[in-house]
């Protein structure tokens, strides 16, 4: 729909049902395939793909260890650019008042 960019990883795409219920001595969890269902054109074949990004930026363990985002800081980046390009102004001139 172009409404905007998509910055990150390619979103999982999938539609079989997890119950994150399984928790490990790090904190973290274990998650594993629970709910499905079958159509009768595709019988079980329902996981997709997922939606490419149209920037790929990584988040490593060592940036959630330092609580960094390099996704949002993309994000910001390209905003700011986009900004630069096509800043407005914002005082009213003499028609608008």
């Amino acid at each position: 729909m172009k409404l905007g960019k998509l910055i990150g990883k390619r979103t999982w795409g999938g539609v079989i049902g997890i119950w994150p219920r399984h928790a490990l001595v790090d904190g973290s969890i274990v998650t594993q395939p629970e709910y499905s269902f079958w159509f009768q054109d595709v019988g079980w074949k329902v996981e997709n793909y997922g939606t490419d990004p149209d920037i790929e930026v990584e988040i490593t363990p060592q940036d959630w260890v330092e609580g960094k985002d390099p996704q949002l800081e993309r994000a910001i980046e390209l905003i700011l650019q986009q900004l630069a390009r096509t800043a407005r102004s914002l005082t009213p001139t003499r028609r608008e008042v």
